[in-house]
């Protein structure tokens, strides 16, 4: 395999496990993990111009508009120029994945589809910690403590979005941005979709894929990687 950057994009839902399976794949492949949700965060606290225009709209209950996030990822993109990466997160829509696609070629897309019922009942059991983006599941990732972050000792939260009665109006919402991307790379040749309802089951089949593509930085260690559950 070519020596040479790689740069990838996972896709999913709310509550597809995108963060979790990341993580994983940053770990095993030597990729750098840009999380969109992430740098809005430290934008936010930083009070940068991003920052504060992001968290107006976030206040508001909105998404962030295509110009700041993209604005927000393509400054980060540029300062990496010498390190293979993967985008979580973003791009979102089809305006992002344009606007991507102009200023680089994207090796490979993991579009992950979970079925409805499964996101269903993962968002609606996940708390978050505001500062850090820190996400459990009460199910099968609860923290050491009901209601407090493991490394803080701060609160938890539920977004207001992860609620019952509003998961599913994001999960059409999702379904309707993301099928124009999803055919943009599909056009492309670099989609793979993955399907299943666990993190670790499909997992084999993600990795599998990488390596045809990259190199592991440690087989052996990729593929005994510890488990990480979907959030």
């Amino acid at each position: 395999m070519a020596d040479k950057l790689f740069r990838a994009v996972i896709l999913g839902p709310p509550g597809s496990g995108k963060g979790t399976i990341s993580q994983r794949i940053a770990q095993c492949f030597g990729l750098q993990h840009l999380s969109s949700g992430d740098f809005l965060r430290e934008n936010i606290t930083a009070n940068t111009e991003a920052g504060v225009l992001a968290k107006r709209y976030i206040e508001q209950g909105l998404l962030v508009p295509d110009h700041v996030i993209t604005r927000l990822m393509l400054t980060r993109l540029e300062k990496i120029t010498r390190q293979s990466w993967l985008l979580d997160g973003f791009p979102r829509t089809l305006v992002q994945a344009e606007a991507l696609n102009s200023t680089c070629d994207v090796d490979v897309v993991i579009s992950l589809n979970v079925p409805f019922e499964t996101l269903k009942e993962r968002l609606s059991t996940r708390w978050v910690h505001p500062t850090s983006g820190r996400m459990y599941n009460m199910e099968f990732n609860p923290p050491h403590i009901h209601g407090i972050d493991d490394v803080t000792g701060e609160p938890l939260v539920q977004h207001e979005d992860d609620k019952p009665d509003v998961v599913a109006a994001r999960l059409r919402e999702y379904k309707g941005i993301a099928k124009p991307v999803i055919d943009l790379y599909k056009k492309e040749g670099v989609l793979h979709s993955v399907s299943g309802t666990e993190t670790n089951k499909i997992w084999p089949y993600i990795y599998s894929l990488l390596c045809t593509k990259i190199t592991p930085v440690d087989p052996e260690e990729s593929q005994h990687s510890p488990p990480l559950y979907s959030q």
